[in-house]
């Protein structure tokens, strides 16, 4: 769908997915969200599994990109990279994109292409991390095992102690972003 008309399908199907699962990205619910008919959608996509592939392609090339962007060292310290990484996720709280992701991962578990899918960005995520660690001087074992622990905390941190205030919050994260930069 490189049209661009099929993308507000995608988006509307992210939105289900976010909100009652893969099981609930359905034509009729998104046709009614959108407010337009079914057969808009069958112009765009011969069935809802075409759908449900877009929304993988969609999800694993705009991560990848992502985390391949938020990684570029761009004329900065791989330790300051990491640590700016470490700030747009854990300052920039993103509800939708977490429930998205958990999303995406919950539906992995019963389906080959969105394991597919979830195993190519997880992929992508610890590749250019462990490449910021190397750059730091890490063997590269040492490196891959960093970036693993660093991806742990990235989505942990976001899923736990949402509750506390955001200066305690704040003050946690802080210190233990300093902890995977030593």
């Amino acid at each position: 769908m490189n049209d661009g008309k099929g993308d507000v399908w995608v988006e509307a199907g992210f939105t289900e997915l976010a909100r009652a699962g893969v099981e609930g990205v359905r034509v009729e619910v998104l046709a009614k969200n959108l407010g337009v008919t079914k057969g808009g959608f069958y112009r765009r996509f011969a069935d809802r599994s075409a759908l449900l592939e877009a929304m993988l392609v969609h999800w694993r090339e705009g991560r990848s990109a992502s985390i391949a962007q938020q990684t570029s060292l761009d004329g900065q310290e791989p330790r300051e990279r990491l640590r700016a990484v470490i700030q747009l996720y854990s300052e920039r709280l993103n509800p939708d994109g977490m429930a998205i992701e958990l999303a995406i991962r919950q539906w992995a578990r019963s389906d080959e292409s969105a394991a597919a899918a979830v195993a190519s960005v997880d992929a992508a995520r610890l590749k250019h991390v462990t490449e910021l660690y190397r750059a730091i001087g890490l063997e590269a074992e040492e490196a891959e095992a960093q970036a693993f622990l660093f991806y742990c905390f990235i989505f942990g941190q976001s899923l736990l102690f949402v509750e506390r205030g955001p200066r305690k919050r704040s003050q946690l994260v802080a210190k233990s972003a300093e902890k995977l930069l030593d």
